[in-house]
């Protein structure tokens, strides 16, 4: 099944539910993103798989710091010291 101009049209029911149905736009130089893509080929991976897994590290850190501070028994640390 096509939608004009090209567009291909998947039935997920077919193929199955996917887990990877959000997108980002993000705007970054011409070179870096060059780079990044270039660094990523040499190591074997895509620059799609390395961004999911920076931001699934993000979550999982900063979630632990979120429960650390919610617990009462945690120390807190101010910016300043106090």
């Amino acid at each position: 099944m096509t939608d004009p101009p090209g567009r291909v049209i998947v039935d997920k029911k077919k193929k199955g539910a996917s887990k990877k149905d959000g997108q980002f736009i993000i705007r970054i130089s011409k070179e870096e993103r060059a780079a990044f893509v270039e660094l990523c080929e040499e190591l074997d991976t895509s620059a799609a798989r390395e961004i999911r897994h920076f931001i699934r590290r993000f979550i999982a850190r900063h979630r632990q710091t979120e429960e650390g501070a919610s617990d009462p028994g945690a120390s807190s640390s101010s910016p300043s010291g106090l």
